[in-house]
């Protein structure tokens, strides 16, 4: 649980961690830095979250941590059609990649068309070709 919000009024934060201590077993740990995939950063701005510890992971699962990067999540007139037999990705590994990328859409909403594009294909896996 992150409890965030009480400002200074410290009496109150006391007697929420005291209720909190009587109905579970916690643990009250430093200020939050990495959680679920997601890193914190403070400033005096506020709060940033990224998600670039979860990319660089999920480009290593996939063995592409050395990629070129796109300047756009897919390519504009991309249409996607089934993948070849002898191109088909294992369906689970390939379900799995899916689901981690609609969890890192969450934050970045750049890729959340290029994402339901390749979402709609499970099941039969993709290639692409030009228009």
């Amino acid at each position: 649980m992150v409890v965030k919000g009480l400002g200074d009024d410290f009496l109150e934060l006391k007697d929420l961690k005291e209720k909190l201590v009587k109905a579970f077993e916690i643990k009250e740990l430093d200020s939050l830095k990495y959680f679920i995939g997601i890193e914190f950063a403070r400033s005096k701005e506020g709060i940033f979250m990224n998600q670039r510890k979860y990319i660089l992971d999920l480009l290593k699962e996939m063995g592409l941590l050395g990629c070129k990067a796109a300047e756009t999540p897919i390519e504009p007139n991309l249409k996607l059609k089934p993948a070849e037999p002898e191109n088909v990705m294992d369906n689970g590994r390939y379900q799995r990649l899916v689901g981690r990328l609609i969890y890192l859409s969450h934050i970045r909403l750049d890729i959340t068309f290029a994402v339901s594009m390749v979402d709609s294909m499970i099941g039969g896996n993709i290639t692409h070709s030009r228009m």
